[in-house]
């Protein structure tokens, strides 16, 4: 038995040879099993509800699952509690993510993470925008995120990569600090035919047609923000914009408007049990009341088999015009489920393995 062990760098060194139909395909494997199970078992599917320890300086985040024909893994974040110095904060939230051998019990793998979940929620993102994208993908020209994090920079890296037509491109965050400027300078060198632009939400707030004008001219929008209220009104946004809300995950926050919720009809989610508990846009429009109002992303995917981890998949094309019927725009909202790391963890370690990435110990 011998373990593996994948750095940050070793990850990123893996993670440059997909595509980002490598990573949607995976995703909708995770989402087509996850939804297509009515009641599985234990061995199927387990989601058991994430631990948190406290530490000096962190609340350490441990979320086990499993999902077949991925296997079993558990991550292990650590956010920084708001006391913890701000040298502390700058260094993100470590995460790491062991994976177990089905036979043995063993943990067979301990990869780093720090990464990986931004990229497997961008995923997520990327396959509810080629299922829900309403014109000809050559009409798509203009994206507008919130945030500059790394999930920002995960989502705009993979869209960018899929959608060789986006030419504008704006990020608008709470000021223009060293990660914006970073993010600006790493994507410009990636794709110079792009037009960036950064802008400090205070400025556009300051001028509310700014803002509008900013907003109007998306034909994506995507959202990573711990905001508590709204990033801009409903009115600001144009019919047959496809929104893509990633930040929120407590009652207490809010990245849209109930106005805006209420446009999109039936909301695409990843999963509609922890949406109903954890989005707070969708709690305060009612929308948990009635379960017709949510569509798990893996109802609209069908896989020609469940049991292969890289089976074909097709779109369901009667839910997705249905939803389309729906609303005038389209809204993806992502929580984070943890079968997405099981399956990312497991793909990363694979491709490590067999392309000789990492360090292998003999146990």
């Amino acid at each position: 038995m011998s373990l593996l062990v994948l750095s940050a760098k070793d990850v990123d060194k893996v993670v440059s040879k997909f595509t980002p139909n490598d990573l949607v395909n995976l995703m909708a494997q995770v989402f087509g099993s996850f939804s297509s199970m009515e009641s599985p078992s234990p061995l199927d599917l387990s989601l058991p509800h994430r631990l948190n320890v406290p530490t000096i300086n962190h609340s350490a985040l441990f979320m086990p699952s499993r999902i077949t024909p991925f296997g079993t893994a558990m991550k292990v974040v650590s956010v920084p509690t708001a006391s913890a110095p701000p040298e502390i904060k700058q260094k993100g939230l470590p995460g790491s993510t062991l994976l177990l051998d089905d036979e043995t019990g063993a943990v067979k793998a301990i990869i780093n993470a720090s990464n990986l979940t931004a990229l497997r929620n961008a995923a997520g993102s990327l396959l509810s925008a080629q299922l829900l994208w309403r014109a000809d993908s050559s009409t798509l020209q203009t994206i507008v995120a919130f945030g500059a994090g790394a999930q920002i920079s995960a989502h705009l890296t993979l869209f960018l990569q899929f959608y060789p037509t986006i030419t504008n491109c704006k990020v608008i965050n709470r000021s223009i600090n060293e990660r914006v400027t970073l993010l600006i300078e790493s994507l410009t060198v990636k794709f110079p035919n792009v037009k960036f632009e950064s802008i400090a939400s205070s400025t556009a707030m300051d001028s509310n047609s700014n803002l509008k004008v900013i907003v109007q001219s998306a034909n994506i929008i995507i959202t990573a923000t711990s905001s508590r209220t709204p990033l801009f009104p409903s009115d600001h946004v144009s019919p047959g914009t496809h929104l893509c809300l990633i930040g929120s995950y407590t009652p207490e926050m809010h990245e849209i408007d109930t106005e805006l919720v209420n446009r999109g009809g039936i909301i695409l989610v990843d999963s509609r049990e922890a949406c109903k508990i954890e989005a707070g846009e969708f709690i305060d429009a009612g929308v948990t009341k009635d379960d017709n109002k949510m569509v798990e992303i893996g109802e609209l995917v069908e896989l020609k088999d469940p049991k292969d981890k890289k089976s074909s998949w097709s779109p369901v094309t009667s839910k997705i015009d249905e939803i389309k019927a729906s609303g005038d725009v389209t809204i993806f909202k992502s929580v984070g489920v943890g079968i997405q790391d099981v399956a990312i963890a497991y793909l990363v370690a694979e491709t490590a393995a067999a392309t000789k990435v990492g360090t292998v110990i003999d146990l």
